[in-house]
């Protein structure tokens, strides 16, 4: 009687196709994101060139823009931008992001702080 032995190849063939997948899977990843990001820095550095009152418009600073692009060339500098601004626009507006304790936001009274 012959006995019929699977291939070894056939067992670490479907490992090493998945490990292979997930390697192309994550390099590509990663090179989209850089692409993202390389873009959003091009379309930042507009900001560089634009004026302090352009700047005051959108809620940023010169240094806020500065922080922007201190960072490696592979970070997104849109991220620093949007984050400032928004920290900007809550601030005009009394909002708080939730992080800070009830006493930083009222008075000891209780009362919230006004104007």
């Amino acid at each position: 009687m012959l006995a019929i032995t699977p291939p070894v190849r056939s067992i670490r063939l479907p490992r090493f196709i998945h490990f292979v997948a997930r390697v192309l899977v994550l390099a590509a990843t990663r090179t989209r994101r850089m692409v993202v990001a390389w873009r959003r820095r091009q379309e930042a550095a507009i900001l560089a060139r634009a004026d302090d009152h352009v700047l005051a418009d959108l809620g940023l600073s010169r240094s806020d823009v500065v922080d922007a692009f201190s960072g490696p060339p592979w970070e997104d500098p849109s991220i620093v931008l949007r984050s400032r601004s928004l920290e900007r626009r809550l601030s005009r507006h009394r909002v708080t992001s939730g992080l800070l304790p009830p006493s930083a936001t009222t008075l000891p009274s209780g009362r919230p702080w006004e104007l």
